[in-house]
């Protein structure tokens, strides 16, 4: 693969730019102590984890705040206590909360030299607002699960992305997708005949966080730690093409 021949970036924001996993185990942790559960931060995100995808599936329609809400009162049954409507709403409030990884921003400026940058996010709009003025760039198209009224893996945000491509004027064939997440972004760009880049924030932690294991097929063409690395590996393909 060569990154020089691609015009646009598609990108999952939770967990690829935004660190959801310190934004959702900020919430949780602190209602494990206060409900006198001895749980590391890890092993809350393994039990939230298939309780969002389920959530996902059950209410496609529904707000991610109210995604995040159902998935807390999912996991608590998980580890038999119960979530209080005071902390599910906490955590669905939470997302504009959540950092950003310290790389992202500085990263996107870069991308946004040479590339257009649209975001697929498994988000409500007001949500990835939030998100937004932590990363700083401005994104050329921003496709949530709040438009597309669905949640990834399922194949909406994809198939929306078709038409912003033709809204953009770049040739799908032009068009790289780059996210964190195996189960629900590469596993549906794989189905969708797009090319991936992995950016394995996880690279040094063992599991899979609070995202499920991936059951389908995936692929990727490129793996990078870091969005640091993948912008600066993006950067010097385009400068060597364009000394050619």
């Amino acid at each position: 693969m060569n990154l020089a021949d691609y015009d646009a970036l598609s990108f999952d924001c939770y967990g690829t730019l935004i660190d959801w996993e310190a934004g959702i185990a900020a919430v949780l942790a602190p209602w494990a102590k206060d409900v006198g559960l001895a749980l590391t931060d890890e092993e809350l995100l393994r039990a939230y984890a298939d309780n969002e995808a389920r959530a996902e599936r059950d209410t496609p329609g529904a707000l991610y705040s109210a995604i995040l809400a159902d998935a807390f009162r999912r996991t608590g049954k998980t580890l038999g206590r119960d979530v209080s409507d005071e902390w599910a709403a906490r955590l669905g409030a939470s997302v504009p909360d959540w950092p950003a990884f310290p790389d992202s921003a500085e990263a996107l400026a870069s991308l946004a030299k040479d590339y257009k940058l649209i975001i697929l996010s498994n988000v409500h709009r007001a949500g990835f607002a939030g998100s937004n003025a932590r990363l700083g760039v401005e994104f050329d198209k921003i496709i949530t699960a709040e438009d597309v009224k669905a949640y990834k893996p399922a194949p909406n945000h994809f198939d929306a992305l078709d038409g912003a491509l033709e809204e953009l004027g770049v040739p799908r064939e032009r068009l790289l997708h780059v996210a964190q997440s195996l189960f629900h972004d590469h596993v549906p760009a794989k189905r969708h005949g797009l090319p991936s880049v992995w950016i394995n924030r996880r690279h040094d932690r063992p599991g899979w966080g609070a995202t499920p294991e991936p059951s389908d097929e995936y692929t990727y063409a490129l793996e990078f730690p870091t969005m640091e690395g993948f912008a600066a590996a993006a950067r010097a393909a385009k400068e060597a093409r364009r000394a050619e």
